[in-house]
């Protein structure tokens, strides 16, 4: 089974359009959010560490939005590693509120040092990273 990590966001006044509605800019936040706390506790290498030195931008990102998110919803952001690379890591969510599908994104982060070139994943993060099979 690939390394899933859950993350719970409520959909917030600052989220959303005039109407009520989720900004779908704001999910793609939502997401960011989701994998910084992914990097801090489900890897143990928090963002005020890690980007000290290195960094983990996004390098592609595919989303698809399936139905409205309105203030006050409470979101359940799955993220699930689909890919460990040298570099690269390729990660799934899916978000869903009481069950129903909201919107799912496939999206490929790259470990990169202080100059921006791709480099190898350190080997404890690559451990964790394909620990449960990825």
């Amino acid at each position: 089974m690939p390394l899933q990590f859950s993350f719970e966001q409520k959909v917030l006044f600052k989220h959303c359009d005039p109407a009520g509605i989720a900004f779908f800019p704001r999910y793609f936040e939502m997401i960011n959010d989701c994998v910084e706390q992914f990097f801090d506790e489900a890897l143990g290498w928090p963002f005020e560490e890690l980007l000290q030195n290195e960094g983990v931008p996004t390098a592609e990102i595919s989303t698809r939005f399936l139905a409205p998110s309105r203030h006050g919803d409470r979101l359940r952001l799955l993220l699930t590693v689909t890919r460990v690379g040298r570099s690269a890591l390729g990660y799934r969510i899916d978000a869903t509120c009481n069950g129903a599908h909201r919107f799912e994104a496939e999206a490929t982060l790259v470990h990169v040092d202080k100059s921006g070139t791709p480099t190898a994943w350190p080997e404890a993060i690559r451990a964790k990273l394909k620990e449960n099979g990825s």
